[in-house]
């Protein structure tokens, strides 16, 4: 279907109502997407590319008004529909370069996911430097502009995972006056990836908030290179979403005559209501959507993994199997065996690793030994895998190609005592099918726990291509794969870990079924990880550390495993040294747990005190089931009132009796206000914690 061009104001040829968004040409076959009511120079062209020869119309830090944006041109669009989703695809051209680009806009219940394809059409080579993914132009609060917008992104760092941040906009893109200089500023906000820890600096997710409750939402799906970039545009706000580019990431890539590119896809919501947690609803419903259906986002089974403040990389079948035996009696139904069970070498594993086969030394009767009293205790077996790297001092150093892994330069990049294999090239691919086959096929493993320890930088450069370029395609071959390991094995399990939550995108959680969220090991420092997880991942996703120890309090042994009850259990600590009370706590803690996780594949999360801040002595959690409301809060310092009064505004007017569900040792009170829609939580001592179930939905 295609829509004709030449009027002289501009003709809509897409347009979603429930996001409030339409796509306008005008009669030179420029399209633009916004908002209704939108004057057109508030907008944004399409799609924005930057190449080589064709670079930007005002230079700066900004990566929108370019020269091939501008020149881009309607030729057609067709629509097709699926149930409640709809796919439009706009086709544009540039006469001058010879691109033909198509923008697959994919619209859903308060979703638009976008992505980009350009083909070469014309007759000489094209450098391409940045894409566009989606831009949005003709944001702002109905009452004030920009004044009324405030700017919400994630900083995420080792240890120190989804740490959310907010300033006004203005105090991010300063007022310069347009009507004075005749232009917009040079600059804009932007946050972006480094490396190949996607999240290693900030999440892709980013916001930007009105003060009637209206938000964007935005999320890029990228696990090698991404940009976000807002900044003021006519008196509105813009918001540009990329992938890799040349200033960033050290991507570009020339498209021959023919030849063809496709962006990382990204997202945007839209919240006419309701502020982040509306806006975090849908998107978590979109993330459901998006990625690969699988059993154990259904069941949820409880994970014992032996890493955490309890062997630390240093298993052996006489540690295990009291640890083994004592997880089953606790309730674990599925137990891992962490970073170490390979290593037989006196000079450490870390830059020995690549075969992946058990230490002798460390299962003198064979590591089947140790996964079969895993099974004979009801529980699925589990191992750690860093598929990504081999050890400098790994004889598969020398055995594979060195077309197998990533160079720089015509070297082979080293990075912490390891090379980075480039699961492009065949050689590397059937080393690690093999693996995982032994592993999963003849072990009889159930679960993988994929780590990633090292930040190779900028990617690789086989051939003529560029690092990002070479990042980029090691990152598509790398999804691949993990796709065909569960084609092969369709139960099994992946746990996607970057160092914790370095490499947390929906790239990645659109294939793998669990998130780490974190190496945090200090209990007290965990709950804004734990509380914020739900901005990163979905909760049934979102893997949190639960670690007691018989050393610990009834407050601090509750403390450390409320937090992970609305989420994923990744419990760990010597449970076998335990009393029987303290064992008695993890047990109540996982029958709840037991008890309710059939309702968090389903639900929403949501923040009653906001998201948490680093710092902050009272958190708070919830998550909003079909059936029940459920709210975790964390007391974590002395410093306040013993009373905290959280809104839970969506069950405002309703008759709701609060049940403390864990622990019964904190001597908790709770009290709710049907008229305000207000819970308010009494926790006399700090470092104590309570889950809260409120009926209604």
């Amino acid at each position: 279907m295609s829509s004709a061009v030449g009027t002289t104001e501009p003709s809509r040829v897409w347009s979603h109502p429930t996001l409030g968004l339409h796509a306008l040409v005008d009669a030179s076959g420029a399209v633009r997407l916004g908002a209704p009511g939108q004057d057109w120079d508030r907008l944004v062209p399409l799609v924005e590319v930057t190449a080589t020869g064709h670079g930007r119309l005002w230079s700066g830090e900004r990566f929108i008004e370019t020269a091939i944006g501008e020149r881009l041109a309607y030729q057609d669009h067709r629509t097709v529909r699926d149930g409640s989703t709809e796919r439009t695809t706009i086709r544009l051209a540039d006469p001058v370069t010879g691109l033909a680009t198509e923008v697959t806009l994919e619209a859903g219940v308060g979703f638009l996911r976008a992505g980009v394809r350009l083909v070469n059409e014309g007759v000489e080579p094209v450098r391409l430097e940045s894409v566009t993914t989606l831009t949005l132009g003709g944001i702002s609060d109905p009452g004030t502009g920009v004044d009324g917008l405030t700017l919400h992104w994630a900083d995420n760092s080792w240890l120190a995972e989804c740490r959310w941040r907010r300033a006004r906009f203005r105090d991010e893109v300063v007022a310069l006056n347009r009507s004075a200089h005749g232009h917009e500023g040079r600059g804009c906000f932007d946050r972006y990836s480094q490396g190949s820890w996607s999240t290693g600096r900030h999440l892709p997710v980013a916001a930007l908030t009105d003060r009637d409750g209206g938000a964007w939402l935005c999320q890029i799906e990228s696990s090698a290179g991404w940009r976000f970039e807002t900044g003021e545009r006519e008196g509105a706000a813009y918001v540009a979403l990329f992938g890799p580019d040349d200033a960033h990431h050290q991507w570009h890539q020339t498209l021959a005559p023919g030849e063809e590119f496709r962006t990382v896809p990204a997202v945007l919501v839209r919240a006419e209501s309701g502020g982040l947690d509306a806006a975090f609803a849908t998107l978590t419903d979109y993330r459901r959507a998006i990625r690969r259906d699988h059993p154990d986002h259904r069941q949820l089974p409880v994970i014992y993994n032996d890493y955490m403040n309890t062997l630390m990389g240093d298993p052996t079948t006489e540690r295990l199997l009291p640890l083994i035996e004592a997880a089953a009696g606790a309730g674990a139904e599925v137990f891992v065996i962490d970073a170490g069970w390979y290593d037989d070498d006196a000079q450490g594993w870390w830059d020995s690793v690549g075969a992946w086969e058990a230490a002798p030394a460390r299962f003198p009767g064979g590591i089947q030994e140790v996964l079969d009293a895993i099974r004979k205790h009801g529980m699925t077996p589990g191992l750690w895998l860093e598929p990504e790297v081999v050890g400098v001092r790994s004889p598969l150093a020398d055995s594979l190609p060195p077309e197998a892994f990533f160079r720089r330069g015509g070297l082979r990049v080293t990075e912490h005592g390891r090379h980075h294999l480039d699961l492009r090239h065949p050689a590397a691919r059937a080393h690690l099918d093999e693996v995982v086959d032994r592993l999963v096929g003849e072990w009889g493993v159930g679960y993988l726990k994929l780590d990633y320890n090292i930040n190779i930088g900028p990617g690789t450069e086989h051939g003529t291509e560029s690092a990002g370029a070479g990042l980029l395609g090691h990152h598509r071959a790398h999804l691949d794969w993990m796709a065909g390991l569960l084609d092969r094995h369709p139960q099994l399990v992946l746990e996607n870990c970057g160092s914790g939550g370095l490499r947390m995108d929906y790239a990645q959680l659109a294939v793998a079924q669990l998130q780490s969220t974190s190496d945090q090991q200090d209990p007290l420092r965990y709950p804004p990880i734990a509380a914020s997880a739900g901005t990163a991942a979905a909760p049934e996703q979102a893997a949190v550390w639960a670690y007691p120890q018989p050393d610990q309090s009834p407050d601090e042994i509750a403390f450390t495993l409320t937090g992970a009850l609305l989420g994923r259990i990744h419990l760990s600590g010597f449970l076998n040294r335990m009393s029987d009370g303290q064992l008695g706590l993890v047990r109540s803690a996982l029958s709840v747990y037991q008890d309710l996780r059939a309702e968090i594949a389903a639900a929403h999360p949501f923040w009653p005190l906001g998201l948490p801040g680093w710092e902050d002595e009272w958190i708070a959690q919830g998550l909003r089931g079909a059936r029940s409301t459920y709210v975790t809060v964390w007391r974590r310092e002395l410093d306040g009132a013993a009373d905290c009064a959280l809104a839970v505004p969506h069950l405002r007017g309703a008759p709701v009796d609060p049940v403390v569900l864990y622990p019964a040792t904190a001597d908790a009170e709770v009290e709710w206000d049907a008229a305000e829609g207000r819970l308010t939580v009494s926790l006399p001592r700090a470092g104590t914690a309570l889950l809260v179930r409120l009926g209604g939905s």
